[in-house]
């Protein structure tokens, strides 16, 4: 995992990338505001995996067996409509298949998450940016800040899920700087919804234990040890999120990592 950006460095990286004015931070777009859903019934329980080192996992090594049986069984659980709690570069997060609208209500029920509140989608490849989004500024700028611990907010396109944030055209995209959720996305070959794994309101995960309370209502717990300080307040931050909607401008929206 790379050491992360700060916040400063990020907005003068994106300012440099294609001469961006500092532009609001987000829009003044209103939402109607739901009664967060009620929690999700409790399953029978959570198979929990852990990942080997992703240094020491090599073609020919056997700790890529256990590398490979993760991804295998994240990517079957994705495909099944589950929802499953992965490692990424800030935090622990909750993923499912963003095409699934019965996975994403899931999520919002499980985390007892207001509706109004959008879920970030994460890709494997830059590549995959154009798919689901309109991207109006240079390659060069999104190679350089993915992967890494930034939510680029873009206008979404019509190949996403319209069940997925209906109610705003925009969408965040996350490619983690983490071997394992890179890998996953490109396996899993689809657009991954993603937040964070907690119950709305309540402090981040920076390991599988600090959110034990979710995993009766989870499929797969993918522990890749403890992410950050968990001692650091500034480790429970999240990703930056970058506002890029409007054409020539940018925005912070979240300062995180």
């Amino acid at each position: 995992m790379s050491t992360a950006r700060p916040c400063a460095g990020l907005r003068a990286a994106v300012a440099a990338g294609m001469g961006l004015s500092d532009g609001p931070a987000g829009s003044s777009r209103g939402c109607r505001l739901l009664r967060p859903p009620a929690p999700a019934p409790a399953l029978p329980g959570a198979r929990l995996l852990r990942l080997p080192e992703s240094e020491a996992v090599e073609a020919a090594s056997p700790e890529r067996s256990g590398w490979t049986e993760a991804l295998r069984a994240a990517v079957a659980e994705l495909r099944a409509g589950a929802v499953v709690a992965v490692p990424t570069d800030t935090l622990y997060g909750l993923a499912c298949s963003a095409s699934c609208s019965a996975a994403l209500s899931c999520v919002y029920r499980l985390k007892g998450r207001s509706e109004a509140k959008p879920l970030a989608v994460c890709l494997g490849r830059v590549a995959d940016v154009y798919r689901y989004c309109q991207v109006r500024v240079p390659r060069e700028l999104l190679e350089d800040l993915f992967p890494g611990p930034v939510t680029l907010v873009m206008e979404r396109s019509e190949e996403l899920n319209k069940d997925l944030n209906p109610f705003t055209p925009l969408v965040g995209i996350r490619i983690p700087d983490h071997a394992f959720m890179l890998d996953l996305a490109q396996m899993f070959g689809g657009p991954l919804a993603l937040t964070s794994a907690n119950l709305s309101s309540q402090a981040s995960s920076l390991s599988v234990e600090e959110f034990q309370d979710l995993w009766p209502h989870l499929s797969l717990v993918i522990d890749g040890g403890p992410i950050g300080d968990s001692e650091s307040p500034e480790c429970r931050l999240g990703s930056t999120v970058v506002d890029l909607s409007v054409p020539g401008k940018f925005g912070i929206i979240r300062s995180g990592w």
